[in-house]
């Protein structure tokens, strides 16, 4: 997955760190490739458990972990508090499931492209600004390239779940958002991920059956997670806190060709010429509208707002109150 801003219209400083070292580059680096490999991984696994036992696992493995780690405060909230967890836990078990069902059917690296459309559109729109636009048009040409392949090894199916999971990824990014702002620190996320497993579970449990308990399913499954989400959060966390968000941004929008490379050396996928074009210009793109500041209201009222800290989760911006 790749770095967007996400939707929420709070002026955030990006001016804490004045550059990125060599460390930090290293640290988002290692974010992408563990993300991507992670997705790799969890495709092994298909034949075995199936997506829907694959995803289970993950999820599973990975709320048990931020449960432990973050303890979560669960009293204290109101209504509307779990009911936005709940929407944050149905966009996070339907955008990664969406995903895995794509990658079962189409080489990684396309899938991931086309995913990441969802959070680009989304970051055009907020961003209302004419150069957004721009951006917007050069996806569209990459998706139209790709496209042009045909359907021998992209099929309906597979471009359908992926461009899904993008429209379900672009909800998850403005909930988070909202769930920054209302629990403290990653609580949110991690009763977010409960929540996602547990909407997960009876569909995984069904597909995979007894075979969740098979040790060696189970060490292939705590790969997935500790790939897929607990070693690129932490990688993503101390690196935001080393440089500037934008840069960070525009180094998280190598996953597609990450993902294309982790397709290859583990899944043993090729990419054609113009599969690797089409994912260069999506790519472009998505640095492009990363890198173009959005039109800011000068109202009294916009003026007011307080600026908050970001944090990200997956390769994507969110603010929330993790570094007060």
């Amino acid at each position: 997955m790749v770095n967007v801003l996400s939707s929420a219209d709070v002026p955030v400083p990006s001016t804490r760190h004045p550059g990125a070292g060599a460390g930090a580059v290293g640290l988002v680096l290692g974010a992408v490739l563990s993300v991507q490999f992670g997705g790799a991984v969890a495709a092994l696994l298909f034949p075995r458990i199936g997506v829907d036992g694959v995803l289970t696992m993950r999820l599973m493995i990975a709320a048990l972990v931020l449960l432990a780690v973050c303890r979560p405060r669960v009293r204290g909230y109101r209504c509307t508090d779990w009911l936005l967890i709940g929407g944050f836990g149905v966009a996070l078990a339907g955008m990664n499931t969406l995903f895995y069902h794509a990658i079962e059917l189409i080489p990684l690296g396309p899938a991931v492209m086309l995913e990441v459309l969802g959070p680009l559109v989304l970051s055009v729109v907020t961003a209302r600004c004419v150069a957004s636009w721009l951006w917007a048009g050069l996806a569209a040409a990459g998706v139209a390239l790709l496209s042009s392949v045909g359907f021998d090894r992209l099929t309906p199916a597979g471009i359908g779940f992926a461009v899904a999971a993008g429209a379900m990824w672009a909800g998850y990014i403005m909930a988070s958002a909202r769930v920054g702002q209302r629990f403290p620190k990653v609580d949110g996320l991690a009763l977010a991920m409960t929540a996602a497993a547990v909407i997960t579970l009876p569909s995984g449990a069904g597909a995979a059956g007894t075979a969740l308990l098979s040790p060696s399913i189970l060490a292939m499954g705590a790969a997935v997670a500790l790939l897929s989400t607990v070693l690129p959060y932490t990688l993503e966390l101390l690196a935001l806190r080393r440089m500037p968000t934008t840069t960070f941004a525009v180094l998280m929008s190598l996953g597609p060709a990450v993902a294309a490379l982790a397709g290859y050396v583990v899944l043993h996928q090729q990419l054609t010429t113009v599969e690797g074009l089409a994912i260069a210009l999506v790519i472009a793109a998505n640095i492009g509208a990363v890198r173009t500041p959005p039109r800011r209201s000068t109202t009294p009222e916009r003026r007011k707002k307080v600026a908050v800290p970001e944090t990200t989760v997956s390769g994507v911006i969110v603010r929330s109150p993790l570094y007060e």
